[in-house]
Formats: C-alpha cells, structure tokens, sequence
C-alpha cells in the first residue's frame, strides 16, 4: 500500500505502484492502469481528505483495486450528458471491471472504493 497527498501529480505513482503490483494478473495492464487512475482522480476531485491510500490485491480467485480517501461521502456512478466535460469515470469503471463499490471504514473513517476482476 502507498498513502500520499491529494494532489493530481501522485496519480501516476499510483499508476505505476499498482501495475507492478498487478504484473502477475492475467489482466490487461492498461486497464488496470485506466482504473487506477479513475479511481484516485475521484479521490483526489471529490473527496475532503488530507491523505489518499492505494492498495492493490488477489488471492488467485479475485484480483482487487482498492482507493480510501478520509471522506465517507459514497460516490455514485451517473449518466452525463453528452456534452457534459466530466463525470464518466465511474462508469468507465464499471465496463472495464468484474464489479466496483465503496464501503465506509468504521474504523479510520473514510471510505474505501474497490474495482475487482474475476480470475477466469
């Protein structure tokens, strides 16, 4: 796991943290790079927090991506308009993974947002 400053030029730390991470995954890595980078850019636009974490996983069933920021506030994938600048992230997400989500952390606060692929 890493933990950094919200700041948009940690995204590519980030990035490159889970790829290495993610090597052995039979995932693409640019995928895996495309989420990492939605996710910590939502982190970091929307989230009221001094701290982003960023932690990557599998146990050989389930391969995981998972983003905590300090701000419980869920985020909620929406359908913008087609001449709407932003707000597909989310969406992106969820057709490049098995299955996305947050939870909140009762413990530290904060919430946790995850991207998962199903090892075939």
């Amino acid at each position: 796991m890493i933990a950094f400053k919200p700041d948009v030029e940690k995204i590519k730390v980030a990035r490159d943290h889970v790829a290495a991470i993610a090597a052995g995954w039979p995932v693409d890595e640019y995928l895996v790079r495309v989420v990492v980078s939605e996710l910590i850019a939502n982190a970091i636009r929307h989230a009221v927090t001094d701290e982003v974490r960023v932690n990557a996983r599998s146990d050989g069933r389930v391969c995981v991506v998972e983003v905590w920021d300090g701000d419980a506030t869920l985020p909620v994938s929406c359908r913008p308009g087609p001449d709407a600048v932003g707000g597909r992230g989310l969406m992106i997400v969820g057709e490049l993974v098995t299955r996305w989500g947050a939870v909140r952390d009762d413990r530290e606060g904060g919430k946790t947002v995850f991207a998962e692929w199903a090892v075939p």
